[in-house]
């Protein structure tokens, strides 16, 4: 049976053209140039969105600002205040050289802990490891860590947690 050949060359329907009828077995050309200009396409946004989303480097500090605290009575002396008694010009506490931020125990002999020394960023510690200053983090519990100079000799600094405040 002969297949009926639309009249003027073209019909309402995608495959019955004369033209598509003798290029159907061809599409593989077709469908391998669509997906080429598909790569392109993508390839062309991704560079366009790389170009245009860069900005300029801002460096971010690393280190948190010191805090600089007054001394009250050497401001006092360098405006010309005489001194009032032996009893009031004692000088302020040092803050503490070593500060516990947080703990991590497992078991009785093993563990981490965060310690600030010196006022510098937090470093993590296990026990055994040697902090600045010439100590070791002998110990970790719950909330306790225990530094000394060996780790089987005494104990010589105990650091505790800060006690949590409560929410309201």
């Amino acid at each position: 049976m002969k297949k009926k050949v639309p009249a003027f060359g073209h019909s309402g329907f995608l495959m019955e053209s004369p033209a598509a009828l003798l290029t159907a077995g061809g599409r593989a050309p077709t469908l391998a140039a669509g997906l080429l200009w598909l790569a392109a396409g993508l390839s062309a946004g991704y560079w366009v969105l790389l170009a245009w989303g860069q900005s300029p480097v801002t460096p971010v500090s690393g280190v948190a600002p010191v805090q600089v605290t007054a001394d009250a009575a050497a401001v006092a002396r360098t405006l010309g205040a005489l001194p009032a008694n032996t009893a009031s010009n004692a000088a302020p506490a040092a803050p503490p050289r070593y500060n516990l931020l947080g703990v991590v125990a497992v078991g009785a002999q093993d563990g981490a802990a965060l310690i600030a020394v010196d006022g510098q960023p937090p470093r993590p510690y296990r026990v055994g490891a040697p902090l600045d200053g010439g100590l070791v983090l002998q110990a970790v519990t719950r909330r306790t860590v225990r530094l000394g100079p060996a780790l089987g000799a005494p104990t010589t600094v105990e650091l505790t947690l800060p006690e949590l405040a409560e929410r309201s």
